[in-house]
């Protein structure tokens, strides 16, 4: 039995990597199905994997237009099974999946604490897909709980604290059309000279900024950097986050706004507080940003249990 495997890239394809092995039977066949990115290449290198037009936020003529790549897919793999962890690209392929008869699976993302998004809730009305959350605090009917990203973490301050922080990976993630430079300017201002920095940037402008940046990078060299790094700033996006932390890092998170157009919403914000909650990360705004919490981030060290490994 085939089982498709649908996310956006980003921290939807994280979250669904890392739960594949809780989700599929090792050695069962597999088909992935993202947008082309060097995240993507990189993660996926050994699948096979069907690459789609991106969806950006509230793109729903991506969806429709993605719908019939859907049905031409499911049909060429013989898929029985699909799951999804978002966002919009889902509703490209679990309604249709469940209108074919095959089984439709839609895990709601990490960064949603506090209920569904918009794509959740737009499923909740088609009968038959399955409904998962990651909270038990909204994981009422229609909504089940049964997986959760952050389960398998746990931060713990190092016995010897790492000397000065000599090294920071910075990463603001791939997301398209939204910039996040009030960051970066705030980074710029209170990191110490001769600190080396590599500077993950997506789309926002750095110009006029002394730093290098790097737009996107593979994602096995950017893991590598991290955890080679001293500590890590990051956008508090899903894929950022957990890619700290599989690297044995507690990042310092940043949730973009809405109100600077850094994103479509403030759903940062729950993932933010979600992981500060749990000891994983420490939360900071922009504005309160300071050099200590980088320092204090470096000085803890984060171990992942073997249940998905």
């Amino acid at each position: 039995m085939t089982t498709l495997l649908v996310a956006a890239t980003g921290g939807h394809l994280a979250q669904l990597y890392q739960l594949r092995p809780r989700l599929v039977v090792p050695g069962s066949p597999v088909v992935w199905v993202t947008f082309d990115s060097p995240q993507s290449r990189s993660m996926l290198e050994q699948e096979v994997v069907e690459f789609v037009p991106y969806t950006p936020p509230r793109g729903y003529w991506s969806v429709v237009t993605n719908t019939f790549r859907a049905i031409r897919i499911l049909r060429r793999y013989r898929v029985r099974r699909v799951i999804s962890t978002g966002s919009g690209i889902a509703l490209a392929f679990l309604p249709i999946a469940r209108a074919m008869g095959r089984d439709a699976h839609y895990i709601e993302s990490a960064a949603r604490s506090d209920g569904p998004s918009t794509t959740g809730r737009m499923l909740q009305r088609f009968p038959g897909i399955k409904l998962s959350a990651q909270y038990s605090s909204w994981a009422k009917p229609p909504w089940n709980l049964n997986v959760s990203v952050f389960d398998d973490f746990q931060a713990v301050q190092r016995a010897e604290p790492r000397g000065d922080v000599r090294s920071v990976v910075v990463t603001l993630g791939t997301i398209e059309g939204y910039g996040f430079r009030s960051l970066l300017e705030r980074l710029v201002e209170i990191i110490p000279e001769g600190v080396e920095v590599l500077w993950q940037t997506g789309v926002t402008d750095v110009s006029g900024l002394a730093l290098t940046a790097r737009p996107s990078m593979p994602q096995h060299e950017l893991q590598a950097a991290i955890a080679t790094s001293d500590a890590v700033v990051a956008h508090a996006g899903i894929g950022s986050a957990l890619g700290s932390l599989n690297a044995g890092r507690r990042p310092v998170l940043v949730p973009r706004r809405s109100s600077r157009g850094e994103h479509v919403d403030d759903h940062q914000l729950q993932i933010a507080k979600e992981l500060d909650g749990r000891d994983l990360s420490i939360s900071r705004e922009v504005d309160e940003l300071m050099w200590a919490d980088i320092e204090e981030a470096a000085r803890w060290h984060v171990s992942r249990s073997s249940v998905t490994q």
